[in-house]
Order: structure tokens, then sequence, then C-alpha cells
């Protein structure tokens, strides 16, 4: 965990593009409300195939406008050209966005070709071709590996590929043990791997749909946790209590070990993620 020790604390939180009038103007009050908290950035996720390519555009300028936080908007490369990837970081840099998440992403059902884009390391190799080092750029790291990965090697060489292409910063898949992190950390260095790997964190508030995600992603929910939530039933309460204090220990581990920041999962709603901001401490600004 040396490489990490030394990189300052980012703070981040992560939307996705509202799909209602409705929707979006209730992400403007959860928006507001960790606002407050000053976040170094807001990221917007960016649907399979493009999907939500206009959405998550107006979403990410209307941060950028109004919030005062920097905007990050993701771009996957699954389904996307050269050309409408050059038009979309010409908008973005118009908008004054300084910062790109840079992802695969996934294969929408029923699409049998990639794109002009096959991998990540090609989508961040082209950013870095087109727009020199206008953006700042985030890319995926799978501290417990890439679900589609054929070795924990081969998934290491990957994201070796992403950095050697010009990443600046990572951002992990969430995760619920933090050594798988630590051991992930220890693996970059040897190899050389010299960036900010800010952990992701997904708050726990409800199981079902965490499990699914979980099981879709390759995100590893302990046995114990399993079993403590299972046994919950449907007491939403008591999943939410004991989320909340699962993940609040993790992240003290992780921070009090030199993670460099974390970037909360939000799906789009502030409590969990300002309760386990302030059982950090973060709002008194303990965070670094």
């Amino acid at each position: 965990m040396q490489s990490q020790q030394k990189f300052p604390r980012v703070f981040s939180f992560e939307f996705f593009p509202p799909k209602s009038d409705e929707g979006a103007e209730k992400l403007r009050g959860v928006r507001a409300e960790l606002a407050a908290l000053k976040p170094r950035f807001f990221s917007v996720t960016f649907g399979a195939g493009g999907s939500t390519r206009d959405r998550t555009f107006d979403t990410v300028t209307e941060i950028q406008r109004d919030s005062g936080i920097d905007a990050a908007p993701h771009l996957s490369c699954i389904g996307s050209t050269k050309d409408n990837i050059r038009e979309l970081l010409n908008a973005y840099r118009e908008a004054g966005i300084h910062q790109i998440v840079a992802l695969r992403g996934d294969m929408p059902s029923g699409m049998r070709e990639a794109g002009e884009f096959r991998y990540a390391n090609e989508l961040v190799d082209f950013i870095r071709a087109e727009t020199g080092k206008h953006f700042h750029i985030e890319v995926a790291a799978y501290p417990e590996f890439h679900p589609q990965a054929a070795s924990a090697e081969k998934d290491l060489a990957n994201f070796k590929r992403k950095v050697d292409a010009g990443a600046d910063s990572a951002i992990t898949q969430y995760f619920y043990n933090p050594y798988a992190y630590f051991r992930f950390v220890d693996s970059c260095e040897k190899i050389g791997v010299d960036l900010p790997i800010v952990p992701g964190i997904m708050p726990i508030t409800n199981y079902t749909q965490l499990a699914r995600f979980s099981d879709a992603c390759g995100a590893e929910i302990p046995r114990w946790v399993r079993k403590r939530l299972e046994g919950f039933g449907d007491d939403k309460e008591s999943i939410r209590a004991f989320g909340e204090d699962v993940v609040s220990e993790m992240c003290r581990i992780l921070l009090d070990q030199g993670a460099p920041g974390l970037h909360f999962y939000t799906m789009n709603v502030a409590g969990p993620t300002v309760a386990l901001w302030k059982n950090l401490g973060l709002d008194m600004g303990l965070g670094g």
C-alpha cells in the first residue's frame, strides 16, 4: 500500500442518468445534498452500448453548470465509433469538462460486434491522441478480478495496458473485503503500476438488489455478510443498519491503511452515503 499513501485523498460520488423529468428533479435534490459534502467530483454512468448517451451528456453538463462541483462523464467503447467518441469529447471540452471515466462497457443484448474499440486501453489511447492532456482519465480496476477475465494475471495485465495508454487514476469495482483491495494494490506495485487506485464503495440497503448486482459483476459478498442479510428477511431497517456498520468499518480500514480516497456508488440517493460520510468523520474534515 506504500504507493497509495503518497497520493492526496479524493472523494467522489456516482450517479446514473435519470430516465424521466421526475427522476431528474429528484437527482437535483440528491446532488444538492451531496454537494454540501464538497466531493472532488460527481461521475455519471453511460448505458450499455451508449444507450444513455444523451441523458448522460445532459446530466453531466447540468452538474458542471449548476453545482459548483466538477462532473466526470463515463465513456464506454463497446458499441462506439471513433467519430461519435470524437464528437462527445469535443462537446465535453466545450462544456468545460476536464475529467473522463473511460470504460470498456457492457455488450448490449443482441449486439454481436463490439465496434471500433474492443478494450478500454484502446479508448484511453484514442482520448489521449485526440485531446492530449486536456482530460484527467479515470479507468476501472477489479480487486476481485473482472468476471470475464481468463485469469488473475491476465486481468492485471489488462489493467496495466490501460495505465500505460495514459490513465491518470483508477476507481475500483465495489467490494466488501478490504484485503482483496490491498492484495490488488500490492500486485500492481510489483509490476510498476503507480497511480491512485480509489476504492469503489457500494452502500448496503437492499439485499436482493445487491445480490443480483454482485452476481452479475463478480463482486463477492462475504458469506457471513450474506447470511446475516438473508436472516433479516424483509426487515429493511435491520438490513440498512447492519449494512451501514459493515461498510463503515471497511471504509475505516481502507483509509487507515492509506487508500487515496473513496468513490461512492450512490444509486441516486443521498441518505446511505451521507450516513457513511458522517460515521467516518469526513463531515468534520477527518478524511485527510
